[in-house]
């Protein structure tokens, strides 16, 4: 039973794992990463960038609305974290500063990121609580399995937004196009109709 769940455990790990990257940020170059993030729900990171002389790298986190929830300057290494308000798209941008009389390197940045379930100390909790192994890995899976089904069900509301709006966009462009056929034939109509009497006076036709 207790290899059952451990793999269980192994398999949620997998699925779920903390984010890291690394990639090289060019001088006097901003580059950002953009994840959406449910409300209420803990992020926890850490960065490290390579050290260059007389280059800076500028640390800030913000949502779609442009608060911001992290910021540092002349970063080199270190954490932090935030909380989302609510759920939005945010975003961690690195943003490099190279004096102009310089001429600039790519400086290399690591990040690691934590979200939700992942930025818990189950050990200390388990230290805490006075629990055992297994029931401190029973409460970890519990916590996963809460956390993904509140991430279905947040997917589910998101696709019935979605389907909402191509309902609504294809009913406004039906109509839309109803109208439009409408306005042609009446302009079709009424060049006739002014054609025919122009014609009639200029006595081309009876």
């Amino acid at each position: 039973m207790m290899k059952a769940i451990l793999a269980t455990l192994a398999i949620f790990g997998c699925i779920w794992p903390g984010q890291s990257v690394m990639f090289h940020l060019t001088p006097n170059t901003q580059k950002c990463l953009k994840e959406d993030i449910q409300a209420n729900q803990m992020v926890m990171g850490e960065y490290e960038v390579s050290d260059v002389p007389g280059q800076v790298i500028d640390f800030i986190v913000r949502d779609t609305k442009g608060h911001i929830l992290s910021q540092k300057e002349h970063i080199t290494k270190a954490k932090f974290s935030f909380m989302s308000e609510v759920y939005d798209s945010y975003e961690i941008c690195f943003i490099s500063k190279v004096p102009p009389h310089q001429r600039g390197i790519a400086q290399q940045v690591a990040l690691t990121t934590k979200k939700g379930v992942e930025t818990k100390n189950y050990e200390g909790i388990g230290e805490a609580s006075k629990l055992k192994p297994l029931e401190v890995d029973l409460k970890r899976l519990e916590d996963l399995s809460d956390s993904i089904v509140r991430d279905f069900v947040m997917m589910r509301k998101r696709e019935e937004e979605m389907r909402d709006t191509n309902e609504k966009t294809n009913s406004r462009v039906l109509f839309f196009s109803i109208f439009s056929m409408c306005c042609l034939l009446g302009l079709a109509t009424w060049q006739v109709l002014y054609l025919r009497r122009y014609f009639k006076a200029k006595k081309l036709i009876e």
